[in-house]
């Protein structure tokens, strides 16, 4: 797995074709080409002549990262020469909106759903009514989780637990020294929320790997009950803070009360979202930084690759948003074909000041 994160948003070239001779490879394009344009007009229209027409249901607007996502999308749909609908609801908290815009799609008989579900339990009777209507749905970012059997053709997404890993690990690198101290160390970790499945891997993703890494007799998961696992006497404390609500404001509040800790060596946040509320209450509190509390991201965006830049977080992993949105109508457009398709894992990297303008990393660093 780690293989694929390596690669993640690296662009793959077409392998090299050998003929016999000339005349033979010649012959072999000509029929690849023609077999090449009528594989495009399958996927560009359907048996009545219309184009395709596929639906993509996003978590929602509120972070850059679903832009990028977007973008993706239509690089696609241009690709392909389909049509799309790209919406969301207007926060990730917005289970029911999300289930409007699922319902309106189904509705409408598209050829395909790019689903990225809220909530799947509370999105169960949409799904059913997509598969009697033999719409094909395809999951991407944290996709549909628990979904009916065959509901879900594939899945275009990060693998989020090992993204997660990839952060502990890195952190681990800067702060291994620390956790030598005779005294008590904390660790904070910053989530959204404890409903989304991306944003939950990514954030036990990480716990578990540090735990595993410093040593499970050492620590004490603390904070949200989500993740707890309380230990008397440990010499490590990983402090978990998720808001009430997935607001600025309640997220700053949540980070604000971990930074001002005095025994915090590092903090991390798992998301765009989470990140920046941790950026937000520094700036008050001015903990972060190099010399100082060891801060780690997720994602991208202008805020936080403004904090890398200058070296405030010491580095952040970053999925391929871009790529999440491509391959997701890619998918698509292979299932309203009636064709088999696998689950793709689009990648994640890890990056930091020193890295960021690397031709590996830099298209994956949405602002």
């Amino acid at each position: 797995m780690m293989a694929g994160l390596a690669t993640g948003c690296q662009k793959q070239s077409a392998p090299k074709e050998t003929g016999k001779n000339t005349e033979s490879k010649a012959k072999e394009d000509k029929a690849k080409k023609s077999e090449s344009k009528t594989t495009n007009k399958v996927a560009e229209k359907n048996t009545d002549g219309k184009k395709m027409h596929i639906d993509v249901i996003a978590k929602g607007f509120q972070h850059q990262f679903w832009k990028a996502v977007e973008q993706g999308a239509n690089q696609a749909a241009k690709e392909f020469g389909v049509d799309i609908t790209f919406q969301g609801p207007d926060n990730e908290s917005a289970i029911a909106q999300q289930i409007e815009y699922l319902d309106a799609a189904i509705a409408k008989k598209p050829n395909a759903i790019c689903l990225a579900a809220l909530d799947t339990k509370a999105s169960l009777n949409s799904i059913k009514t997509a598969m009697n209507s033999g719409i094909p749905i395809i999951g991407f970012d944290s996709g549909v989780p628990d979904a009916p059997k065959n509901a879900v053709k594939g899945n275009a997404a990060t693998d989020n637990k090992a993204a997660g890993e990839l952060a502990a690990k890195e952190m681990y690198k800067m702060i291994e020294s620390k956790l030598k101290s005779d005294k008590p160390v904390r660790i904070g970790v910053v989530a959204q929320e404890s409903n989304s499945q991306s944003i939950v891997s990514r954030t036990k993703g990480f716990v578990d790997k540090m735990v595993e890494l410093i040593g499970a007799d050492k620590v004490s998961v603390e904070g949200h009950d989500s993740l707890k696992k309380e230990k008397a006497g440990a010499k490590v404390i990983i402090d978990v803070g998720i808001p009430a609500e997935v607001k600025d404001v309640d997220a700053a509040a949540v980070a604000a009360a971990i930074l001002e800790k005095t025994d915090l060596i590092a903090i991390y946040g798992s998301n765009e979202f989470a990140a920046n509320a941790i950026i937000t209450a520094n700036e008050g509190l001015d903990k972060i930084g190099e010399g100082k509390v060891v801060a780690v991201g997720f994602d991208a965006g202008k805020k936080l690759l403004a904090a890398i830049k200058s070296k405030l977080f010491a580095g952040a992993v970053t999925q391929n948003p871009v790529q999440i949105g491509y391959q997701a109508v890619k998918l698509a457009v292979s299932a309203a074909k009636g064709e088999a398709v696998k689950d793709v894992d689009t990648g994640a990297l890890w990056y930091n000041a020193d890295n960021m303008k690397d031709p590996k990393i830099a298209p994956c660093l949405y602002e």
